[in-house]
């Protein structure tokens, strides 16, 4: 198996080491519903495990290779069985090395995309942020407009309440590429969008020039005839410094091909208007607030247009787009309290968040809890992380969340929260913000992080709910 180059129609059986995660999530719904043998594991439960199990997914938590279903073990069927792992999932794992001592076939998720879009048009959206939003937009206003797609999305839609949205007589495929690991370079898009290379992941990229070269190799992957999308405020050193060859379109709040201008915010939609070099598209409206989700539309505007779609019915699709679950969430929208989650986990992201709320509630007190995410992202960016927490007025500091790494000796909450510029700043562990919510009067309270501080979302709405 591991010399053969297989198509993903070889395969009946599929098992996803890592299955919660919100890509292997999507892809583990896209089996299913093209109704392969669906299994796997994880090493947490969740809500989003728990709704897969619900769709009849056998799931287990232990790394036990005797809970692996017969049917995967099977040596009859091992030439129809793939093995889907998550870079979440280190190699050393029990299953793992059974799996690949045993010859299996097994594959990266981002592999398993690019043997998923290679016979499909492909609308591939990458950045370091702002990606998840900008795909699930193109996916709203693609989908409202009758041309039939699938995508894989990096949250949960709040249009379609789930991370796939599956059409079997797709016309396209819209993907998110997630730079991590290199992932996105096992795609080969029709159009690709970028919306940003700021520095991350520098566990896997060494400096910023290495993370700009290997977005310009994502970009030379467009096919012949395609077409490259690019913030030109974030990634115009892109298409300035390097040899593209596909076709490029910039957008931006500023200087570019296409552009936002007028614009007017309100704390559950924005108005704006769009200008290029041909024509003046007034009176829009997008379903979501947020300087920065303007700009995002603005990316899947384009899009659409390149699918031939007309201004009229882009328009009316933006008006109804709703977001993604955890970006710019309201779960309390009252005079006494406002309580909005926002998955934001790079400083450039909570920087944007914090000011676009600062922009809708001037007049209120707005405190951030905030969960770190990474030993080495807290590392490379303490000083920025520390210079987005000041924009606050009270910043409650949850202990960094490991994901996929060990500690590094002297990174801590500790650290961080000595560098920001505010008085009102403390470490609390989850407990403690529950008793700290419980005891504000009003003002605007925000959850930022991608660990498991979503697991406060829920108290604090209900604790919230019983004070206004």
């Amino acid at each position: 198996m591991k010399n053969k180059k297989p198509h993903i129609n070889d395969f009946d059986y599929f098992y996803f080491l890592g299955i919660g995660g919100i890509g292997m999530s999507a892809l583990a719904r896209f089996f299913k519903a093209m109704d392969k043998q669906v299994c796997g594991y994880d090493k947490t439960q969740t809500s989003l495990t728990n709704e897969l199990q619900a769709e009849n997914m056998i799931i287990h938590y232990d790394e036990d290779v005797k809970k692996i279903p017969a049917e995967i073990l099977n040596s009859q069927n091992k030439t129809k069985v793939l093995i889907v792992h998550s870079p979440a999932v280190p190699k050393t794992h029990i299953e793992y090395q059974y799996f690949e001592d045993n010859n299996f076939c097994i594959k990266k998720r981002a592999e398993v995309l690019g043997m998923l879009t290679q016979d499909h048009f492909t609308i591939a959206v990458a950045g370091t942020h702002g990606k998840t939003t900008i795909t699930s937009m193109i996916t709203h206003v693609l989908h409202s407009n009758g041309i039939e797609c699938t995508a894989f999305v990096g949250g949960i839609t709040l249009n379609y309440a789930s991370n796939l949205v599956l059409s079997k007589k797709s016309k396209a495929i819209v993907v998110e590429a997630d730079e991590y690991d290199r992932s996105f370079l096992n795609l080969y898009p029709d159009i690709a969008v970028i919306s940003s290379i700021d520095p991350d992941h520098l566990d896997i990229y060494n400096t910023k020039l290495e993370i700009e070269n290997t977005y310009a190799e994502f970009a030379n992957q467009i096919k012949t005839g395609g077409t490259l999308i690019y913030n030109a405020d974030q990634a115009g050193n892109l298409v300035s410094q390097h040899k593209i060859n596909a076709s490029a379109t910039s957008y931006s709040l500023n200087t570019a091909d296409w552009k936002a201008s007028h614009i007017s915010f309100f704390d559950d939609h924005s108005e704006y208007s769009i200008t290029n070099k041909v024509e003046n598209i007034e009176k829009i409206k997008l379903g979501i607030p947020g300087k920065h989700n303007v700009e995002n539309s603005l990316a899947a505007f384009i899009v659409a247009k390149q699918m031939n779609l007309s201004n009229e019915k882009i328009i009316n699709a933006l008006g109804t787009y709703k977001g993604v679950k955890r970006r710019f969430e309201y779960h309390i929208k009252t005079n006494k309290f406002i309580y909005i989650d926002d998955y934001a986990h790079h400083p450039r992201e909570i920087e944007a968040f914090v000011k676009s709320v600062k922009n809708l509630y001037p007049n209120k007190k707005i405190t951030g809890i905030f969960q770190p995410h990474l030993f080495t992202r807290t590392r490379d960016f303490l000083d920025q992380f520390a210079a987005s927490l000041s924009l606050l007025d009270e910043l409650m500091l949850l202990e960094i969340y490991p994901a996929r790494e060990l500690p590094i000796p002297g990174i801590n909450a500790e650290l961080l929260l000595n560098k920001v510029k505010l008085q009102n700043k403390k470490i609390y562990t989850k407990e403690e913000v529950i008793k700290k919510i419980n005891e504000k009067e009003n003002g605007v309270i925000l959850t930022i992080g991608a660990g498991d501080i979503d697991l406060l979302i829920k108290p604090i709405t209900e604790i919230l709910k019983t004070k206004i």
